[in-house]
């Protein structure tokens, strides 16, 4: 957690965060902040997280070449996926916010031991993504799936846990570029596993006729490429000079425990609010094939809107923690704030973008002559107005909780999480979706409305997230923390 002290005088002669995004103004006796230097670091990072919109579409696209079952095998296991991955690997997702600390105080070492602490754990963790690959169908014959359906999730989900280790390790070298405000690293790394990740489904997919387990195995070697070409970065001759990434491989046992004092509330709450995800699609791929793969459509197209303002909220991610690092607490409210506003702005009005042109969109994520195409274009038509609808209070809820991530306040946003996901979100979803009889607990109430029934119980998850995690922000219990 932050340490309360003094910047290094010798590492900085002002204090500046990012790219000079907040400066001390004398006449007016508070922080600055300069909007154009904030843009200009927000701008990569809104176009490497919308890259990563784009390497999901592409999953989508090619699988929905295949059939309306297999992208129901995808939507089945898609959000399964990365909960483990957050929830077994948070600690890479620390990295951001304790390099971003690392340099607002100007004890820029200890950027290079947080990567290597977050690189060692994702090598050690190999093991337990296999036993999960191998567990898969186990995992899933609960839910009782379609038979069809189920074997093509099956076919993704090995591959895809396989490639556990490689995600930790790309999230944790890119954290450090993000944390030492250098998102153009970031955006090229990302450039290449997009590239990579399009010319490897092709082939895999469309000419090897691999299936949805090809396109799992694009996404793998895609990032195994992009780690390759971070490390060089990592490890140049500035980086070497500057963070001495050379020299701090070892294992630097309170480094490592810095780390997992934020990665593991971390991971535990994105895992929540994965699993809720992760439930929620399970029950739309229940109800049938149909409603799951115009749920997966809808979710990839609105990534649209939540990545590129997840790429927003993180470059306030590192403009806070480097503000907390430097014990700026007036910066770190100003710039807290400003990522709130801007994130709620950009994300409504891009969701409503997108809810207008989906008529033009969903066609395109179907296979021509699918007899289910036209059902499918039918109901994601209206899912898109509900997923528009929530997107302004998804951007209040990732402006606030990266705001408080860049202060290391993980601990209490994750509890909330917790209670809201599994407590409210998954049992109302089930009760909305399914008729009596069509769900896995009969003890709820059930009223089925399928997918609009779910859809609307995600709607009210996420306007409730959204105001416990601003209520949080706005109660300054982060100040009292650094105090």
């Amino acid at each position: 957690m932050h340490e309360a002290q003094a910047p290094d005088p010798t590492a900085r002669a002002s204090t500046e965060y990012g790219a000079v995004a907040a400066t001390p103004d004398p006449d007016q006796g508070v922080t600055a902040l300069d909007y154009r230097a904030v843009a200009w670091l927000a701008l990569p990072f809104m176009i490497n997280s919308s890259l990563q919109a784009v390497i999901s579409l592409t999953d989508t696209w090619f699988v929905g070449q295949i059939s309306t079952v297999a992208v129901a095998g995808l939507a089945a296991v898609y959000w399964f996926v990365l909960l483990f991955m957050f929830l077994i690997g948070g600690v890479g997702l620390a990295v951001q916010t304790l390099v971003a600390q690392a340099e607002g105080s100007g004890r820029r070492s200890r950027a290079g031991y947080a990567v290597w602490s977050a690189l060692w754990v994702a090598a050690s963790i190999f093991p337990v993504f296999a036993l999960l690959a191998w567990l898969g169908p186990a995992i899933l014959n609960p839910f009782d799936l379609d038979g069809a359906v189920q074997e093509q999730a099956i076919a993704f989900w090995r591959p895809r846990m396989l490639g556990g280790s490689i995600a930790v390790a790309l999230w944790s070298v890119l954290g450090f570029f993000n944390g030492i405000a250098r998102p153009r690293v970031t955006l090229i790394i990302s450039l290449l596993v997009t590239v990579v990740n399009a010319g490897l489904n092709w082939l895999f997919v469309l000419k090897l006729h691999l299936g949805v387990a090809g396109s799992a195995w694009a996404t793998n070697i895609s990032m195994a490429a992009g780690v390759i070409g971070a490390l060089l970065y990592f490890l140049s001759h500035k980086s070497r000079i500057r963070y001495r990434t050379h020299l701090s491989w070892r294992l630097d046992l309170p480094s490592l425990r810095r780390q997992l004092a934020i990665g593991l509330p971390l991971g535990l709450m994105y895992a929540a609010d994965l699993f809720g995800f992760s439930m929620f699609q399970l029950m739309q791929v229940r109800l049938g094939a149909v409603d799951g793969a115009a749920t997966q459509i809808v979710i990839m197209l609105t990534s649209l809107a939540y990545l590129p303002g997840v790429g927003l909220a993180m470059a306030g991610n590192t403009l806070v923690g480097q503000a907390y690092g430097a014990g700026d607490m007036v910066a770190v409210r100003r710039l807290g704030k400003m990522t709130i506003a801007l994130t709620v702005a950009f994300m409504g009005g891009l969701g409503l973008l997108i809810a207008v042109t989906g008529p033009w969109l969903l066609p395109l994520f179907v296979a021509p002559g699918d007899a289910d195409a036209p059902a499918v274009i039918a109901l994601g038509k209206t899912l898109l107005w509900i997923a528009a609808a929530y997107q302004i209070f998804d951007g209040l809820h990732f402006g606030s909780a990266f705001a408080l991530r860049g202060t290391g306040d993980v601990r209490v946003p994750a509890i909330l999480l917790v209670a809201l996901s599994w407590g409210m979100f998954v049992p109302l979803a089930h009760a909305l979706s399914f008729a009596p009889g069509q769900g896995w607990v009969d003890l709820l109430p059930q009223f089925g409305y399928g997918a609009l029934g779910g859809w609307m119980a995600l709607l009210l998850y996420i306007v409730l997230l959204a105001l416990a995690m601003y209520l949080r922000w706005r109660s300054g219990a982060w100040q009292t923390r650094a105090k």
